[in-house]
């Protein structure tokens, strides 16, 4: 059984920064450590998308256009725990985040193999 726990959500302002955090448990965490990790997002009425993701070593990233030069993804896979850190947050971030794992790069929604419950960012202006 594997499970992604998101924390770090919240309800800042226009310009703030948030760093999301993606622990996971399994049994076999190493097992996680070899899989890629990403963050998605969604907001009602908008599909789910792929905000950033990075592979198992850590050494090759994607991001969405949008979040360019604004949020840096990382991992400690010693701490089995991903993060999202965001930066000069806009109102248009605002969204249900959701980290995932795969085994297929680049990682897309159809190849994600587990996904965390998710959890609300709100920026306000």
């Amino acid at each position: 059984q594997v499970e992604l726990i998101e924390s770090g959500g919240g309800l800042v302002q226009d310009g703030d920064s948030l760093t999301l955090s993606c622990a996971w448990t399994a049994a076999s965490p190493r097992a996680i450590s070899n899989y890629h990790m990403g963050w998605f997002r969604s907001d009602p009425g908008k599909e789910r998308e792929l905000v950033a993701a990075i592979t198992w070593s850590g050494y090759t990233f994607r991001y969405t256009d949008a979040v360019k030069g604004r949020f840096t993804i990382s991992r400690d896979n010693a701490k089995n725990t991903a993060y999202l850190k965001m930066n000069s947050l806009k109102v248009q971030d605002t969204a249900v985040y959701f980290c995932a794992a795969g085994d297929s790069w680049p990682l897309s929604k159809s190849s994600v193999k587990y996904w965390g419950k998710g959890t609300a960012v709100t920026v306000s202006s």
